[in-house]
């Protein structure tokens, strides 16, 4: 134990994480499209590392109080340096693997061209396509060496190096393109007569017509290179009580815009001058930035590569199933009424839940509507039902989160559709988000007020729904959302700390009530009574929490984690955590639910919850653990945690060695593939 570690740094497991990502790309029996997808995925990624976690290390690098901070027995310096390494090889890794993946689609008539390699019949609709579609929203700046201009975009754009001829002034003339956002990055040409697909990257239909952009500059020679840029994405809240949380929020977001880059990513064929020229123009000083690539980035944009009519390239669909006994035509309060429902999103309809909030929008004997809100879609069925709801007269309190990265601006937008409708909000705690995902509503009943809501472990988001794998409880357990109800009244006042018998709640009781369901298990074992800790989650990074769980291992508990991103625990040391087995699942779906088991001498706690086991979640953030008590439910929680935990096929054993190493069927084992067994046992149900 003295040579090995306790502890795996979290930014270094989170690009385990990634790399896990990117084996679905590199997986030959992953659709071939699909395989795009992840590369995109992969590189989103990577993109948001840099912008919240890189740059986090990097101002604790730089400064002079903190700058010796270590991270998991790391220096910040020498930390920078391990990620910037890691990083160069899968970024090296992520190349080869779509080198390969171009190769294989041209195998299926698919091809790439560069813009060195248009047909004759191609150029007229290439022409016409810049023409309508391009030119007009393109960015172009002329680089001066001696003015100061504003380059402050997270973007990626190119660089123009073009010659002149001898009788200019200036040997040299650089220019920037911004490659526009809201344009497709993949033109897909017209299918030729031998039924070939030809695409061209957005990149090249600029570089093909430069004679139309530069007509006015007599250039011997132009080149290009694309560039990507990245910038610290922290929010930087001024203690300005003369101005709204609104407006701090907004002008926090603008100035994000123009933070500190963190990562210059360089076609490696770049010249050495035109790259310091770049450099300066950034105030980019430090080569630690800079990240070699090839002639494209951006490569988020493979997440919204085109199906270009192929099925057969594609992940076969799940239709999402209805809930047994729950018919989205009947009445769902009264049903609820009779019993607790469990959701399973994607595998099963979240149509329920926007038809929770639409009844209860309309139903007369509704009186009023609490929900937290933290990630909403662009077009949002649950702020159409709220906004309805208030305009029926219902009392309708939204607890929205305006600092829910990257969807900032987002939620601001929605904050102000919700006010204008008449609808309460409420922004929090200063120095806490809320992240928790509960909802109540009070509905005269038998002419009692009577309680019906739901907790999930996912945001309300119908987009997102349809991606990432997400729990959601429906109940009027009467004592339950009395307790939902106390969280509520915690938003509105909290200097009043409320106590629980059933919930959870950071970021108060969190730490303490996990650490006593660990000690517990802990009794149990040295009892001889039955014991053992299975937990779903996204990430661990809390080092008490892991502390906790080698001490409930080296008392001899059996603790099963499936964790998809970061993990800085360490499973199987002998004398710390022998006890413990780590594994990740990645496949189609988004893995997000957290799920805390425990089996407490045969009568199971199990509870469904929005945190993580992470500081952030734990004392930074107001979040909700909710218990099911409902015996069946129960069970359907069991099962869907064990299919996870059989997967022989897109399961990997996490921090050994080898790295992320597949779990593979056994001698005599049939393949397992957890998503898929998945659908297939809530499609059983409806049988049965």
């Amino acid at each position: 134990m003295s040579t090995t570690p306790k502890y795996i740094n979290r930014e270094i497991s989170w690009l385990d994480f990634n790399a896990r990502v990117l084996q679905e790309a590199n997986d030959e029996n992953v659709p071939l499209l699909e395989r795009l997808r992840f590369l995109g995925i992969f590189s989103n990624n990577l993109d948001e590392f840099f912008q919240v976690r890189y740059a986090t290390v990097k101002r604790i690098a730089q400064s002079s109080k903190t700058g010796k901070r270590v991270f998991a027995g790391r220096s910040a310096e020498a930390l920078l340096k391990e990620i910037t390494n890691k990083v160069i090889d899968l970024q090296d890794e992520s190349l080869k693997i779509l080198n390969g993946i171009y190769k294989e689609m041209e195998r299926e008539n698919i091809f790439f061209i560069d813009q060195n390699e248009v047909k004759p019949e191609q150029e007229e609709f290439l022409k016409n396509y810049f023409i309508q579609n391009v030119n007009p929203a393109l960015v172009t700046i002329i680089l001066s060496q001696n003015r100061e201009q504003d380059l402050s975009t997270n973007k990626a754009f190119l660089i123009i190096t073009m010659t002149l001829d001898e009788e200019s002034e200036d040997q040299n003339i650089y220019a920037l393109i911004e490659i526009p956002k809201d344009i497709k990055r993949f033109v897909v040409l017209p299918k030729n007569k031998d039924g070939k697909q030809y695409i061209m990257m957005l990149d090249d239909l600029i570089r093909y017509h430069f004679h139309m952009i530069f007509s006015f500059f007599k250039y011997k020679t132009i080149q290009a290179h694309m560039l990507k840029i990245t910038r610290d994405a922290e929010l930087d809240l001024e203690e300005d009580v003369s101005i709204s949380y609104v407006e701090k929020i907004t002008l926090s977001v603008k100035d994000r815009m123009i933070s500190d880059p963190v990562r210059l990513v360089y076609d490696k064929e770049i010249s050495e001058s035109t790259l310091r020229f770049v450099m300066e123009k950034l105030n980019i000083a430090s080569t630690d930035s800079l990240i070699p690539g090839g002639k494209y980035h951006q490569r988020r944009d493979y997440m919204d590569f085109p199906s270009l009519d192929r099925p057969d390239l594609l992940y076969s669909s799940f239709p999402p199933l209805p809930l047994p006994g729950l018919s989205l035509e009947q009445n769902i309060l009264d049903a609820i009424d009779e019993k607790d429902y469990l959701l399973y999103a994607p595998y099963q309809d979240f149509s329920y839940v926007n038809k929770f909030l639409r009844e209860a929008a309309l139903d007369p004997k509704v009186k009023s509507i609490k929900i937290t809100i933290y990630r909403l879609s662009k077009a949002s069925h649950i702020a159409s039902a709220l906004i309805n709801a208030a305009k029926n007269g219902k009392k309708v309190l939204v607890q929205i989160e305006l600092q829910a990265r990257f969807d900032e601006e987002n939620n601001i937008n929605f904050a102000e559709q919700l006010e204008a409708a008449g609808v309460q909000l409420i922004f929090g705690i200063p120095g806490l988000k809320v992240h928790s995902k509960i909802c109540v509503i009070e509905r005269m009943h038998k002419n009692k007020n009577r309680r019906y809501g739901f907790v999930s472990t996912g945001n309300f988001n119908e987009s997102t729904a349809k991606i990432y794998t997400d729990y959601t409880l429906f109940t009027s357990n009467q004592k339950i959302l009395k307790e939902v109800n106390k969280v509520f009244n915690f938003l509105e006042v909290s200097y009043k700390i409320k106590k629980y018998k059933h919930l959870i709640v950071s970021p108060h009781y969190t730490a303490s009530t996990i650490s006593k369901l660990i000690d517990n298990e802990i009794e149990n074992h040295k009892k001889g009574l039955p014991s053992g800790i299975s937990l779903k989650l996204n990430n661990i990074t809390n080092y008490p929490l892991v502390d906790k769980l080698y001490e409930a291992s080296q008392a001899g508990v059996k603790i099963k984690m499936i964790v998809r991103g970061i993990c800085c625990l360490i499973p199987g040391v002998k004398g710390l955590s022998e006890n413990i087995t780590v594994i990740s699942v990645v496949d189609k779906f988004l893995e997000h639910p957290r799920v805390f088991i425990y089996e407490n001498a045969g009568d199971k706690k199990i509870y469904l919850s929005s945190a993580d086991f992470m500081t952030r979640n734990i004392e930074n953030r107001v979040e909700v653990a909710c218990p099911v008590y409902d015996e069946d439910l129960q069970q359907q929680i069991l099962d869907t945690f064990n299919l996870s935990w059989k997967d022989n096929t897109k399961a990997r054993i996490v921090n050994q060695n080898p790295q992320n190493k597949m779990v593979l069927p056994q001698s005599g084992e049939t393949a397992q593939r957890s998503q898929w067994t998945t659908y297939a046992y809530f499609k059983n149900k409806l049988n049965s």
